[in-house]
């Protein structure tokens, strides 16, 4: 745990959430500043600032509870799909540096638009960007 993280305040309990599931590595809980109906978080219990930080376990374990999130939401709201968000350094987004997942229910009709728009990239550019990352 990490003094001064919100993240770690609703994992030890000392700080109130709506959570709900838990396994021994992972807990999950409602978004207070919800983007659809039944934004759910999930993180690792231990502290890590961002997926690059986290235990691999911690995470494959904040993954599988996050996939049984997914299918929650779909069943149980009536949601018609969901986004699985990681935001990682400020400039994607990220307010709390404790890695987490969000579980975005996606609803037909939400009002939601996450930035990105799919259009076709530049294929030479691509594989320029894909030699560099190989």
């Amino acid at each position: 745990m990490t003094e001064n993280c919100l993240f770690c305040g609703i994992v030890a309990g000392s700080i109130p959430s709506q959570q709900v599931a838990s396994t021994e590595r992972a807990i999950a809980f409602m978004d207070i500043n919800p983007a659809t109906r039944g934004h759910l978080l999930v993180v690792p219990r231990a502290h890590a600032t961002d997926l690059r930080e986290s235990d691999p376990e911690d995470l494959a374990a904040a993954t599988l509870l996050a996939q049984s999130l997914v299918g929650r939401v779909i069943e149980r709201l009536d949601a018609d799909g969901a986004n699985l968000l990681s935001c990682i350094g400020a400039d994607a987004w990220q307010s709390v540096f404790h890695t987490h997942l969000h579980v975005i229910p996606r609803y037909q009709d939400d009002p939601l638009r996450l930035p990105w728009q799919p259009a076709s990239g530049d294929s030479d550019e691509i594989a320029k960007t894909a030699e560099l990352l190989r």
